[in-house]
């Protein structure tokens, strides 16, 4: 496990490079610059030495690997940067903005799991063949709804006709709901047809006709025997369902008119503010990266028949030794995961 441990984090150091590497070069590849967006319309009246003094101050007249691995060595040290529009530390920018976002993205990944696994339940557990194909349509009409039209419906709706919410900033714990239900619902629709599928698959398997063999209720098949199986696809998911809530951000605090990560993301974008947009990017990948990590760590907990194990490339590698035989097989130089049901009847 240590050394599991190790590679994963090897690999997300590397997938916090790329990110970081991608997002400069594409920033730096367009066409607009910097310091005239921050001069605005009073480019004009700003001489060459002024522009110039400004490129300086923000390290842009440098050669563009110069740049590179100037800022590169910056976030090594934990470094962002100064926002190029407003000039405060992009470390205090993110500091901000973090918290509002976490507090909507944290309530809507808990009522998408809640209402997607709830739908995924009820339509592979219900006998109602009408009751099960209507909730089975469900997901898909989630999905395919625009967020940004979502939620100015949920204002008309819950904030204009029937003033339950506030329609607009973060004012309190009512603020957080309608936002909230914004991000979950695709959310939610995306886990219910990932669960529905694996759960109407795993009920298809043959240690589920064993326990009903075996006289085991209906609650329990579904619950103990197939759910945690059919549970392991969907945690897999996690981290992309992870971004997709960072992702659904930008426009659910745009619509709300919240502060938080989304809002400072399509500030920084629209006015090209690089420092910015790179700390967004590095949060983004960080979050992402964690997630992952935590899923894979969870997997063995939730079903410990999946072992993460280095004995087989042991024993292949003592088969290839001086004294295996011309028909040893060769050496498996690849990790090995065994994969048993978690769910099956003893």
């Amino acid at each position: 496990m240590a050394r599991y441990l190790g590679r994963r984090l090897l690999q997300a150091v590397g997938v916090l490079w790329a990110a970081y590497t991608v997002s400069f070069l594409v920033l730096y590849a367009l066409p607009a610059d910097p310091v005239q967006l921050l001069a605005g319309a009073d480019a004009n009246d700003i001489t060459a030495e002024q522009l110039a003094e400004l490129k300086a101050r923000f390290g842009l007249d440098q050669p563009l690997i110069v740049q590179y691995f100037t800022q590169l060595w910056n976030v090594l040290r934990g470094d962002l940067g100064d926002s190029i529009v407003t000039g405060r530390p992009v470390t205090q920018i993110l500091g901000e903005a973090i918290p509002p976002t976490v507090q909507i993205a944290a309530v809507g990944f808990i009522l998408a799991v809640i209402v997607g696994g709830g739908i995924a339940f009820f339509a592979t557990f219900t006998r109602s063949r009408t009751l099960g194909d209507f909730l089975v349509g469900l997901p898909p009409l989630g999905v395919a709804v625009p967020s940004f039209w979502l939620g100015l419906l949920l204002i008309q709706w819950f904030s204009f006709s029937l003033q339950i919410f506030p329609a607009v900033g973060d004012g309190g714990p009512l603020a957080i709901v309608l936002p909230a239900i914004t991000l979950a619902i695709p959310t939610g629709a995306t886990i219910a047809q990932l669960l529905t599928k694996s759960l109407d698959t795993t009920l298809r398997e043959p240690y589920i006709d064993t326990a009903w063999a075996k006289g085991a209720r209906r609650s329990r098949v579904h619950l103990r025997h197939a759910l945690r199986n059919a549970g392991l696809p969907a945690l897999t998911m996690t981290g992309l369902v992870i971004g997709q809530l960072l992702s659904g951000t930008v426009v659910t605090e745009t619509v709300f008119s919240r502060p938080g990560v989304g809002r400072v993301t399509a500030a920084a974008v629209q006015q090209q503010d690089i420092p910015v947009v790179q700390g967004v990017v590095l949060f983004a990948a960080t979050v992402f990266v964690v997630a992952n990590l935590a899923v894979d760590l969870v997997y063995p907990l939730l079903d410990p028949r999946i072992v993460l194990s280095e004995a087989p490339r042991r024993r292949s590698r003592a088969k290839t030794g001086p004294s295996a035989g011309t028909d040893a097989a060769p050496a498996v130089e690849t990790e090995s995961r065994v994969l048993e049901p978690a769910g099956g009847v003893r």
